[in-house]
């Protein structure tokens, strides 16, 4: 089987209107994929910076995956990393600030990502309302941003930048007809 290792970690979040941010990530994968060890899921721990619009998480990641083919064409079944990202108000409350998804590269080496991240944008009354009170509007399925065909039909606003730095080592493709 051909073979993917990603090393690497989430490095942080810059840009955001706030800072006490946590990221959660997933990583998605199609059908074919195989994870042979590593978490396909976690959580950063909440970073803070009063001097600066930047959070520092250094959040490790150590995945290691196996396919016998990539169905589509262009890698549409390569795997993408999934992110959510909260603010933590004074009482403790956690707000969603962004939602975004970056496709591993396909080539190997050293690579730093960065993840451009929105959130949607609900009624006038919605506005008010995460304004005063927090929180805001919630995606109900997560599909739909894996579905570039329906995600262009919401309306969102841009929220900061989270950076990935990833080593990538792949190993086998040639056997399995799979340039890079």
């Amino acid at each position: 089987m051909a073979e993917v290792h990603i090393l690497g970690q989430l490095s942080g979040a810059k840009e955001f209107p706030k800072q006490e941010l946590f990221c959660k990530w997933y990583l998605q994968v199609g059908n074919n994929w195989r994870t042979i060890e590593g978490k396909r899921e976690g959580q950063t721990q909440v970073s803070s910076s009063q001097f600066s619009n930047i959070c520092h998480w250094s959040y490790p990641i150590d995945l290691h995956l196996a396919t016998a083919g990539i169905p589509g064409r262009q890698f549409t079944g390569w795997p993408k990393i999934y992110i959510e990202v909260y603010h933590l108000d004074w009482l403790g409350r956690a707000h969603l600030f962004g939602y975004g998804l970056v496709t591993i590269p396909t080539s190997p080496g050293h690579h730093i990502l960065d993840c451009y991240t929105w959130r949607p944008i609900g009624s006038l009354r919605d506005r008010f309302m995460q304004f005063f009170l927090g929180g805001g509007p919630q995606i109900k399925y997560p599909e739909l941003i894996f579905s570039p065909d329906k995600r262009h039909r919401l309306s969102t606003e841009a929220m900061g930048v989270v950076t990935f730095e990833v080593d990538l080592i792949l190993r086998n493709f040639s056997n399995y007809g799979v340039e890079y």
